[in-house]
Order: C-alpha cells, then sequence, then structure tokens
C-alpha cells in the first residue's frame, strides 16, 4: 500500500512558506534545498486535517485548507503526494514543535529545518523538490493562479 504525503502551499506575507533544508547529510547529492511543508498522513485523518497537523508542527501556524492543486505519484518513495493552497489565518510564523525540531538522533543525518518566506517572484531561482511540483508552482504563479 502507498503511502499518502499531504502538504500545504502556504500564501502568508506576500510570499510562501517553504522549509528549507541546510547541511542534509543523508543526501550528498543535495546537500541544501527547499521543500513544501508536509508529511505522512496518520491513521483515521482526513487529507485537510493531515495538511493543517503537519504545518501546525513544522511552522507552528494554523491555516485554512482551500483546495487541490496538485497530485503525483513518486516511485521514488512509493507515496502518492497531494499539494494543498492554503491560507494563513493565525499563528506566529516559526515556532513549529514537530518533532524534525526535537534534537531526535533519528534526524541527526536530516540537517536543518529552516521555516522561510519565499517571495513568489523569487521560487523560479531556488532549488524546490519536487521539480515536478516546482514547475507547476512557477507556471501558476505567473498565471495569477496563486
Amino acid at each position: 500500500m502507498k503511502r499518502i504525503r499531504v502538504a500545504g502551499i502556504i500564501l502568508i506575507d506576500g510570499g510562501l512558506a517553504l522549509m528549507h533544508r541546510k547541511d542534509v547529510l543523508k543526501r550528498p547529492e543535495m546537500p541544501e534545498y527547499y521543500t513544501i511543508p508536509g508529511g505522512g498522513l496518520e491513521e483515521g485523518e482526513t487529507f485537510e486535517e493531515g495538511t493543517k497537523r503537519e504545518i501546525k508542527e513544522e511552522f507552528g501556524i494554523d491555516v485554512k485548507v482551500e483546495k487541490l492543486l496538485y497530485e503525483q505519484e513518486s516511485q521514488k518513495f512509493n507515496q502518492i503526494e497531494k499539494y494543498y493552497l492554503c491560507k494563513y489565518e493565525k499563528g506566529t510564523f516559526g515556532t513549529g514543535k514537530g518533532p524534525e525540531f526535537s534534537g531526535d538522533p533519528k534526524y541527526i543525518d536530516s540537517g536543518k529545518y529552516i521555516p522561510e518566506i519565499v517571495k513568489k517572484e523569487d521560487i523560479q531561482n531556488i532549488l524546490l523538490v519536487p521539480p515536478e511540483i516546482k514547475e507547476k508552482l512557477i507556471e501558476d504563479i505567473k498565471n495569477n493562479k496563486i
């Protein structure tokens, strides 16, 4: 059975909330990159509940899940990824308390997790993974859909 990963494309302060990953030891080919916040759906959660929980854990903010933007299958990770457009509601950005911030040794090779707001026009200039989603995101920004 495939894992379900939910993620939130969050509009906040004129940009998008992304997780900047630095010093990633377990990916020597890509030690620094950006990713859209999210994670695995937990048992009994709806897609919306999982998206809200992951964003709260990673960024410390509450969002409204507006609509499904993209969906893709990842053979590499044996998962289906669902990307939802989200709107910031409340909370202080950057105060997440998820397991990646806990100091747990199992995250030692995962490097630093740095919450950042990236201006829409700067998305094309950063290494955002996965690249297929970055392409769709840039296209939607150009067409004022996001």
